[in-house]
């Protein structure tokens, strides 16, 4: 079955909010096996919400409302989907109980406003809701001759996420037909899209009851495969079996078959080889280390590094040669390769990674533009210098060259 999810209100129109409460309710429909084929975020206009309710429920079988059930005059779930439905609202008094005893708990007199809060839609079922003052209701209706089920829930987390374990889900598994969805996450590092699709298509189009979708950002492709069938392990197994060929297909890309990072990996491969890594970092400014101290058990294999972003402390603490630099510049293979040594030495560790370069938006030369990064990569068999020139701002240069770092790691690790 095929589910849409609308989150309603003005306030996720803006840069200052955001819904949050699909992705949770996203995970717990695929828990089931229910896909969702549609989010939207629709403003607080009762015209536009009648106009997306009647376009979700003309294409999926179940729709969820989040949002919109407050007090207010721009609160219009309620009636944009009794309007969409052609049904009526009436005001429920076990409701409307309900709100004055919550009132009185508070020591406050209820404002009349609250009243519409009872307003349920007719045939409706209501879901109780302990953690505010706005029940969620439940249809199971008739639209254009096909059964949907609908759904209304309170916006605040803390209200939809209980609420929709608590009377939703129940609900639906014993009404949706017994699927199971597996997911299966593959990653690969510095691969182009473009180049990506070109191996993969042939490959994944042959398997048309699998979703495949790629996503780039930043040096780092993701490959979701998601697959519907009556048992999981029948999903499962179709998953797996695409995910091998997709593994195979990528060569020394490829890094992760279980959605794992970049820097777990490294982490992973320096306690298979037993090997230790420190870092000299001059543009990137610390990401790098900063992203291998965000996995946990980091400082079995992570030394530390340091940040020298000075001529002078590329020196001091990686012990360059103050005449390298001013004979080839602080952007330089040379430099690179010092401060890879360097590192390695001053902290006796395995691998030792240095990095230069010039993330702008000035600084640039005629030789050396923006963008340009000298990275090095040094252990017991010796010293390798890679550059590449990366575009971008400012951030984004600085995002690619730790990325393309941490892989030349990795490729030096397998």
């Amino acid at each position: 079955m095929k589910s849409e999810i609308i989150a309603v209100g003005s306030e996720m129109l803006t840069p200052f909010r955001q819904d949050t409460n699909s992705l949770y309710l996203t995970e717990k429909l695929n828990g089931i096996g229910v896909t969702v084929a549609f989010k939207s975020v629709v403003g607080d206009r009762r015209k536009d919400l009648v106009s997306a309710i009647k376009t979700a429920l003309a294409r999926t079988d179940i729709l969820i409302l989040m949002g919109g059930l407050g007090p207010t005059e721009d609160d219009l779930t309620r009636e944009a989907a009794a309007e969409a439905l052609s049904l009526t609202l009436r005001r429920d008094a076990t409701q409307v109980a309900a709100l004055h005893a919550r009132a009185a708990t508070w020591r406050i007199t209820m404002p009349p406003n609250n009243l519409k809060q009872a307003d349920v839609i007719e045939g409706a079922a209501l879901l109780h809701n302990p953690n505010g003052s706005a029940p969620g209701q439940w249809l199971d209706v008739t639209f254009s001759g096909y059964r949907k089920l609908v759904m209304l829930l309170p916006g605040p987390p803390h209200e939809c996420a209980p609420l929709f374990d608590a009377e939703c889900l129940p609900r639906l598994k014993a009404l949706v037909p017994p699927r199971a969805i597996a997911v299966r996450t593959l990653k690969a590092a510095m691969i182009p899209e473009s180049q990506a699709d070109k191996l993969l298509a042939p490959i994944y189009s042959m398997y048309t009851d699998i979703e495949t979708t790629l996503l780039a950002h930043t040096g780092d492709l993701q490959i979701t495969l998601i697959c519907s069938k009556p048992t999981l392990l029948i999903a499962q197994q179709r998953v797996d079996e695409l995910a091998e060929k997709i593994e195979v297909a990528l060569e020394d890309w490829f890094y992760s078959s279980q959605g794992d990072t970049l820097e777990q990996i490294v982490h992973y491969y320096l306690g298979l080889r037993q090997a230790t890594l420190a870092v000299a970092e001059s543009c990137t400014g610390g990401l790098i280390a900063e992203r291998i101290t965000s996995v946990p058990g980091a400082s079995r294999s992570f030394l530390g590094g340091v940040v020298v972003y000075s001529d002078e402390l590329k020196t001091a603490f990686a012990g360059v040669p103050a005449d390298l630099i001013a004979k080839h510049g602080a952007v330089s293979a040379e430099v690179a390769k010092a401060l890879a040594e360097g590192i390695r030495a001053r902290t006796g560790a395995t691998i030792g990674l240095g990095v230069t370069g010039i993330a702008g938006p000035t600084g640039a030369t005629e030789s050396k533009p923006v963008g340009l990064v000298h990275i090095a990569v040094s252990d017991a068999q010796g010293t390798s210098n890679t550059d590449r020139t990366f575009r971008g701002d400012r951030q984004r240069i600085r995002e690619w060259a730790a990325q393309f770092a941490l892989d030349l790691v990795r490729r030096r690790l397998i």
